[in-house]
């Protein structure tokens, strides 16, 4: 039983890389200029996952029912709608703003690479550049996070009732399962954040990843919704 357990929370941990997965969070990532903010928006895709996984999950299992599979559908349809819109946005920002990096140090800290836009201005005035770090929680990104766990939670509810004959341990199996794809997309943004950091060095690399990022989340939406449509 033990293993089984640990099944799960493995098992959570590899759900993290589905691509649709992997497209939303870069997508959101694409704002962030260091790898803390990245893994941030990571676990907290990770913990908007779990927690209408686990919901979703419990009703279902407590009541003896299943989700209809229209409903199924009609969630991965709009799970490919907020792709879309999120590689569109990501496009968008790469053509409004015109972004450069330059080396910025916030009083005695250590110096950082800074992404700044040059949007609708004139001169390129060096007072310009100051700016704040946003330190606000990231709700957005547990809604898309929540999304996903609604998307996901029919297809983990028939692997937990084919596996598991108790509520409870059949309820603890799908919280691990939710830890583990918060670990897993934890870690798997400090993947996603090293390019983009990196590419900080090189305004035209910063740019084509960022274009990259924006036409494979675009793209990979758009199939989503011709495949429930």
């Amino acid at each position: 039983m033990i293993s089984l357990l640990l099944l799960g929370l493995l098992l959570g941990m590899r759900h993290a890389l589905e691509a649709d997965h992997l497209a939303a969070v870069a997508a959101i990532s694409t704002k962030e200029q260091t790898i803390k903010a990245t893994i941030r928006h990571g676990a907290v895709w990770g913990l908007g996952h779990t927690t209408t996984l686990f919901i979703f999950g419990s009703i279902v299992i407590w009541m003896d029912t299943i989700i209809p599979e229209d409903m199924a559908n009609q969630l991965e349809y709009a799970v490919g709608i907020m792709l879309i819109l999120l590689g569109l946005d990501v496009i968008r920002r790469l053509i409004k703003d015109r972004i450069h990096y330059h080396t910025h140090r916030h009083h005695h800290a250590e110096p950082h690479f800074h992404a700044h836009s040059h949007a609708g201005e004139i001169d390129h005035k060096l007072s310009q550049h100051e700016h704040t770090h946003n330190g606000k929680f990231p709700v957005r990104t547990l809604f898309i996070g929540l999304m996903h766990g609604m998307a996901g939670s029919a297809a983990l509810i028939l692997l937990t009732l084919n596996t598991l004959n108790s509520n409870w341990l059949s309820m603890l199996y799908m919280l691990l399962f939710g830890i583990g794809s918060i670990i897993g997309m934890a870690l798997i943004s400090i993947v996603i954040a090293i390019p983009l950091k990196a590419s900080t060095r090189l305004t035209w690399l910063h740019n084509s990843l960022q274009a990259s990022i924006g036409s494979f989340t675009l793209i990979f939406g758009i199939t989503i919704v011709m495949k429930f449509s």
